[in-house]
């Protein structure tokens, strides 16, 4: 069954191109691993400093091992510093 993932993520209105290029890199790196089969960053156009990000995975354990990949663990370190809030995370399962 595949997981389903929305990330909220508040940025600092003076960090928002060194969070936009942490979140690039991130996407990029992320594409390429295992079970992952849509992982999309949006930024609200009505809400300056928000971004979300879509996920769908394979498996409950294909998104463990991208939650504990290197490239997840040093983007957590750098975006850290640059939120205004922390990140809302959603996980669910597609109903229809």
């Amino acid at each position: 069954m595949n997981i389903y993932l929305s990330a909220v993520i508040h940025i600092k209105e003076n960090s928002m191109m060194d969070a936009i290029e942490l979140l690039k890199k991130l996407v990029i790196e992320t594409r390429k691993e295992k079970g992952c089969i849509q992982y999309d960053l949006f930024e609200d156009h009505r809400n300056k400093g928000v971004f979300f990000i879509h996920e769908n995975w394979e498996s409950a354990e294909d998104l463990h091992s991208h939650q504990v990949s290197d490239h997840m663990m040093k983007f957590r370190d750098g975006i850290s510093p640059l939120l205004e809030n922390p990140n809302i995370v959603y996980v669910g399962n597609k109903l229809f």
